[in-house]
């Protein structure tokens, strides 16, 4: 009877559990949804492409040349959206960017927006395609291949640095609200909502470094970011909530310290760090001295 009640108990707690496991991983789906808008909106000249990348997988993006030089002359910026969103997430940046006078190339990240799906997300991947991206760039021969930038938001900007620490072409990098590592980006989401770390979150990150192949402290940002050659600009609200700004620190005293800086904006979040009188000058200033030749 005292076994057969342990026995239920047991089931119980497993299913409890099973279920919790089953919401952590829900937490974390790509929620795929295509873009409404393109830049012929507000009057820009683009091109369409498709940009093949790993496991022969396309991605979709967004040709932006620049309209103030020859597009050989000019600096090309990389334009990488966050977790569930899509190329029109970095519209703004390609409104201002494109009358800055430079090139600009936005896509979508595999499983995101109009990109092809690949099983599942990671910030490996983000980076994998990347790095497709700036081989297609390559390829193409428009471009001063010694003159790309990155500009990554959220995820976006944390695959950023990891690439720009295994790929040379990679000259300059601006962050938005980025992780330094993805552990405790994740354990500070598992908090707000009450979930323990042992034995869920622990599982939970075993189960992902499974599936990547890579354990999360290989990938970490803020262990790879000093490996990379190009310049850093790290941008973090004072306020976020979704990527707390101590990640922004974390990333600075990781990286080169003749490379990177840091600008920590009061009163923004996640999302509306462009929203400061300021933002624009500091992002053109910083492209213009890491890129120009």
């Amino acid at each position: 009877m005292i076994l057969s009640i342990m026995l239920i108990i047991g089931l119980i707690i497993v299913g409890i559990m099973g279920l919790l496991f089953f919401g952590m991983t829900r937490m974390y789906r790509n929620i795929q949804t295509p873009h409404k808008n393109t830049p012929q909106k507000y009057g820009i000249t683009f091109e369409e492409v498709h940009i093949p990348t790993k496991n022969n997988k396309q991605l979709y993006g967004w040709w932006i040349p620049c309209q103030t030089m020859p597009v050989e002359n000019a600096p090309t910026v990389i334009l990488v959206h966050g977790w569930n969103r899509n190329v029109e997430r970095v519209m703004v940046y390609i409104r201002n960017l494109n009358k800055a006078g430079y090139n600009i190339l936005a896509f979508d990240s595999r499983n995101h927006g109009s990109s092809d799906n690949d099983k599942y997300s990671s910030m490996v991947k983000f980076a994998e395609d990347i790095r497709s991206v700036v081989d297609f760039l390559q390829k193409r021969g428009k471009t001063d291949i010694s003159r790309i930038g990155v500009i990554g938001l959220s995820i976006g900007g944390s695959a950023a640095i990891y690439e720009a620490s295994i790929d040379d072409r990679v000259n300059a990098v601006m962050t938005v609200g980025s992780f330094a590592h993805p552990r405790d980006l994740m354990l500070h989401e598992f908090r707000k909502h009450h979930i323990p770390y042992f034995p869920l979150a622990w599982f939970f990150f075993f189960y992902l470094q499974w599936k990547i192949g890579l354990t999360m402290n290989e990938i970490a940002p803020e262990n790879t970011i000093a490996n990379s050659q190009a310049n850093f600009l790290l941008i973090h609200g004072e306020d976020d909530d979704v990527c707390p700004s101590n990640h922004g620190k974390r990333l600075l005293d990781a990286g080169n310290r003749d490379k990177i800086s840091l600008w920590t904006i009061s009163d923004k979040g996640h999302s509306d760090c462009h929203h400061h009188p300021d933002f624009w000058s500091r992002v053109d200033s910083f492209l213009r001295s890491a890129l120009d030749n």
